[in-house]
């Protein structure tokens, strides 16, 4: 352990980039309102709040949030939740939306054009390093490891990485590696990803975390902005003329995963389809779920609203409140109903006689009288009418809401007025 590590964390020269624009399409319409990393997870949390409270718990004070679709309901969480950074401290946070700074009719063209943008606001704070994280996955990780292994190789850029079923990593930026760790090539979202020598079925995949000298940087996005033929992307540009041109490490997300007494294997989802969605949230329901969310050691910060206690009430034969193996947040009444392998978010009212069976329920809805639904996922706000069934007929399910192909149902407002208005 070197003196520096030991008296000086390099967290606190080091400046966290959050990419957060994207709009994360494949979770269909759970993003027609909202940005992916503003997706509710896990009962109280965004999905951004993971990203985030890494880089708090690694020690990071300088942050910046880069935003562009639908951004409202994600910076109305930002400021309510990530305010309690102080100036007066060193410490920062910027929400940076896409506001045509550079030009009058150009928004961010890609994840390096998102940062390229704001190379004035980042200059001004004069960080030494700075690591470019994606807004949009749900881990836990600290980042001054992998901050002290960039200082200690002295490589131009150190990527982030972990090991993925090969043909899963068609939607990554896949790596070849020596036996030193240094990336000899960087493929973006390959349709026959490159396996790791000796190991045909796994590659080696980016997570889309980046660290930089921040000049190194600077000097990377101008010469990339004067390229014409760049599309101003990360994953596309800047890290294959590295590659090329310089000196890029691999790290790997075993070596700073966070792991609690509870925990056994390195944990990292992209939630970006419903169904992962789905499971990642469904597991959290398990005796001794995957990811440890009840970690004190390290807190997954986010805008705690201030809520009375959950409600049970009722207490007769059918029509009993009850919950088994399941999640139920704050402000939560469960009035006769019952649920078993669920996650209920903040303030969702249930029914009498109405039952959930491995549901995830965004805030705020409401659980109609009688209604049964199964392997469902319920948008924020929706009302489901007494009576409503979902989950038992395919058929039907499919031409009423969003059915994914595993059985999955996401059913949000719009899907509801149809019914209603019939």
């Amino acid at each position: 352990m070197t003196d520096r590590k030991r008296h000086a964390p390099i967290s606190r020269d080091t400046m966290a980039y959050v990419l957060a624009g994207g709009r994360g399409s494949r979770l269909m319409e759970m993003t027609d309102n909202r940005a992916k990393p503003a997706v509710y997870f896990g009962g109280k949390t965004r999905i951004i709040d993971f990203a985030l409270s890494n880089a708090i718990n690694s020690g990071i004070r300088r942050i910046g949030v880069a935003t562009q679709y639908k951004a409202h309901s994600l910076i109305r969480h930002l400021q309510r939740g990530w305010n309690f950074l102080r100036p007066e401290r060193n410490e920062s946070f910027d929400v940076l939306p896409a506001s045509q700074r550079v030009s009058e009719d150009q928004w961010y063209a890609g994840t390096a054009d998102a940062v390229y943008q704001n190379i004035d606001i980042i200059e001004d704070y004069a960080p030494q390093y700075i690591i470019i994280l994606a807004g949009d996955h749900v881990y836990k990780m600290d980042y001054e490891i992998m901050l002290q292994q960039h200082v200690d190789t002295g490589a131009d850029v150190t990527v982030g990485c972990l090991e993925v079923p090969r043909m899963e990593a068609v939607g990554f930026g896949v790596m070849h590696v020596d036996e030193t760790g240094r990336i000899t090539d960087f493929v973006e979202k390959p349709k026959d990803p490159p396996a790791i020598p000796g190991r045909p079925d796994t590659a080696l995949a980016s997570m889309g975390i980046y660290v930089f000298e921040t000049k190194f940087l600077m000097d990377q996005l101008r010469r990339d902005a004067a390229d014409p033929k760049s599309a101003r992307d990360f994953g596309k540009d800047i890290i294959p003329h590295i590659v090329r041109h310089g000196t890029a490490q691999a790290h790997s997300f075993n070596l700073s995963v966070v792991l609690s007494e509870n925990e056994h294997d390195a944990y990292w989802r992209d939630v970006g389809t419903v169904d992962a969605y789905w499971q990642a949230n469904i597991d959290l329901t398990d005796v001794v779920p995957p990811l440890d969310i009840y970690d004190r050691n390290w807190p997954i910060w986010t805008y705690s609203e201030i809520t009375p206690p959950a409600k049970f009430v009722h207490d007769e034969e059918g029509r009993r409140g009850q919950a088994i193996s399941s999640l139920v947040s704050g402000d939560c009444i469960i009035s006769g109903g019952s649920l078993r392998r669920s996650l209920l978010f903040t303030g969702v009212r249930q029914r009498s006689y109405s039952s959930l069976d491995h549901a995830v329920v965004l805030p705020h809805a409401t659980i109609g009288r009688s209604a049964r639904l199964t392997n469902v996922v319920i948008d924020r706000g929706v009302d489901i009418p007494d009576g409503l069934v979902i989950g038992e007929d395919p058929v039907l399910d499919a031409q009423r809401f969003r059915r994914t192909e595993s059985g999955i149902c996401l059913v949000t407002k719009p899907m509801i007025d149809r019914l209603t208005y019939r």
